[in-house]
Order: C-alpha cells, then sequence, then structure tokens
C-alpha cells in the first residue's frame, strides 16, 4: 500500500541577475599641480635665461676643471673634514659616555663641554683659536713641548681644532641618543648572563644603537664637508681658497666659485652614495627584508623582459 507524500512545490525559476554596469571611473584633475608645474618651469626658464644672458665664461670652468691649485684645495678640505670627523667621533663618544656615567664630575665636565661647543658659533671658535697669540705667548707643557704659541698654532691647528672640537658636541648627543635608544632590558640580560660593562656596551649596545646613530652621523660629515669652508677665516688653504686665488689671477672670478660649488656637489654626492650603502649594512637586523637598492632596480627592469621572453 503506498502512501502519498506531498512534495513541495518547486519555486518558481527566477529571471537571472541583472549584471551590474561598468563603473566609469573618472580621474581627478589636479588643476593645482599643473599650475605649480608651470610656475616652476617658468621660474627656472628665467634663471637660465638670467645667466645666459650675463657674462659668465662658462669655458673657464672645465679648463681649470683639474687645475693644480684647486686640486691641492679640494685635498686639503678632504683632509680637514676627515680629521675633524675623527676627532669629533672618538671625542663624542667618550662624551656620550661620561654624560651617561652615575660619576656627577664626569657627567657635569661633559655637560658644559656640550653647552658651551653647541651655544657658540663655530666661526668664532675659529677666530678664537687663531687669536689666542695675544694672550698666550707661549705654550708650555712642562715635561714634554714648549714653543712660541704663533709657531705651535699654525692654521692647519686652528682649523682642526675648531672644527674638531665644535662637532665633538654635536656627536655626543648623537651617540648619546643612541645609546639611549637601546631597550635597557637588553643591558640587564647581558649582566645576568656574567658579562662586564664595558663588553655589555661593546656587543651589545653599541651595534644595536649604530641603526639610530649612522644616518645623522652621514648627515654630520656632509655638514662638514660644507662647513670646512670657514676655515679660510684662519688662512688654511682649502677649495675656496683655491677657487679665490685662481679666480683673482685669472680674471673668472665668479667662474671659479661655480667651479667650486661644483666639486662640493661632487663630493657631496659621493658621501651620500656612501651614506646610503652604510646605513643598509647597519640596519640588516631591523626588517627582514631590505628593499632593493637603485643598481639592483635597474639591473631587475633590464632582466625582466628577458627572463619572460625565455620563459614564454
Amino acid at each position: 500500500m503506498s502512501v502519498d507524500v506531498d512534495k513541495p512545490a518547486e519555486p518558481p525559476a527566477s529571471a537571472p541577475p541583472a549584471q551590474p554596469e561598468p563603473i566609469k571611473a573618472i580621474p581627478v584633475r589636479h588643476y593645482g599641480r599643473w599650475v605649480a608645474a608651470l610656475v616652476v618651469i617658468g621660474l627656472l626658464a628665467l634663471l637660465v635665461r638670467a645667466f645666459a644672458s650675463g657674462k659668465v665664461n662658462w669655458g673657464a670652468i672645465p679648463e681649470y676643471m683639474f687645475n693644480t691649485d684647486i686640486l691641492k684645495g679640494l685635498r686639503n678640505t678632504l683632509w680637514i673634514t676627515v680629521l675633524s670627523m675623527v676627532i669629533g667621533i672618538v671625542l663624542g663618544v667618550v662624551l656620550a659616555v661620561m654624560r651617561q656615567s652615575k660619576n656627577p664630575v664626569t657627567k657635569s665636565v661633559a655637560w658644559f663641554y656640550v653647552w658651551f661647543f653647541r651655544g657658540t658659533p663655530v666661526y668664532v671658535q675659529l677666530f678664537l683659536w687663531f687669536n689666542l697669540g695675544l694672550v698666550f705667548q707661549y705654550i708650555d707643557i712642562m715635561p714634554i713641548y714648549k714653543d712660541e704659541w704663533s709657531d705651535f698654532m699654525t692654521p692647519f691647528l686652528c682649523a682642526l681644532l675648531g672644527l674638531g672640537l665644535n662637532e665633538a658636541a654635536y656627536m655626543a648627543e648623537i651617540c648619546r641618543a643612541g645609546l639611549n635608544a637601546v631597550d635597557e632590558g637588553q643591558t640587564e640580560a647581558a649582566h645576568a648572563l656574567g658579562m662586564s660593562h664595558g663588553k655589555t656596551l661593546r656587543r651589545i649596545v653599541v651595534p644595536q644603537a649604530m641603526r639610530v646613530i649612522v644616518p645623522p652621523t652621514g648627515n654630520e660629515v656632509i655638514n662638514m664637508l660644507k662647513t670646512s669652508s670657514l676655515v679660510i677665516a684662519v688662512q688654511y688653504y682649502d677649495l675656496l681658497q683655491a677657487a679665490q686665488n685662481v679666480g683673482r689671477d685669472s680674471g673668472v672670478v665668479v667662474e671659479m666659485l661655480i667651479l667650486a660649488a661644483a666639486w662640493y656637489l661632487i663630493a657631496t654626492t659621493v658621501l651620500s652614495i656612501g651614506q646610503y650603502y652604510l646605513e643598509r649594512y647597519y640596519a640588516r637586523g631591523s626588517s627582514r627584508q631590505l628593499p632593493p637598492t637603485p643598481f639592483q632596480r635597474v639591473k631587475a627592469k633590464l632582466a625582466g623582459p628577458n627572463r619572460a621572453g625565455g620563459t614564454a
């Protein structure tokens, strides 16, 4: 015997869903960008027109580019920059450690040094070193050295002390900021493992602090290269002094100043490239994958079509 079971009624066939209309994306027009671009291009055109109409002997710039006096001044500029930064970095690290010390005497001395040298212009400090011979006739370090001040304080030494001691004050603050950026737990963990304070600083704290210290230090090196032009005040023969001498003797004063600016730009560009790769070196532990360098990006673009063509 069969029993009829009522089956549910099948729903009526529904119409297929309507296809959405394609979205018409209308880009936003940035009229301000076009106006700004036109203004900048106009100003650049006026600048080019002004120099083109001026009596500038552009041929003298490549002619004196590798002049013996210019290259000597450039060498002295680079030399005083390197030595001043060495003094600034070494003394800055010492001052930063003194600022971190619990000894109130060393901490106060370091604070006073930073306060004094950061609070007075480097131009004034250069003149101060240069004119100390008016106050001291001799320099007398009893068992080591004794000489007349004018013979001891040469233009090179004036420039070195004026730039290096001033830079040490800024490097002290940069190093102190880098040391403070390292978590205190790192130091506590190192001490718990039996490491001494010096070894902890050398093996644990400083390598991590370098990530913070390197970028501003690179900026300080570039700034030092440009600030070294102030040593003309103490009669040290640098790139600016050489450019002025050659320009005065050859009658192309403005052209030699443009040449000096070109050499400064070349030197700062090289230093900037070195700073970029040095920052990448110390940033290895901060990110899992570093962004590609400009050379790597160019290499990838050149190799991209070849690889695509090989796999096709």
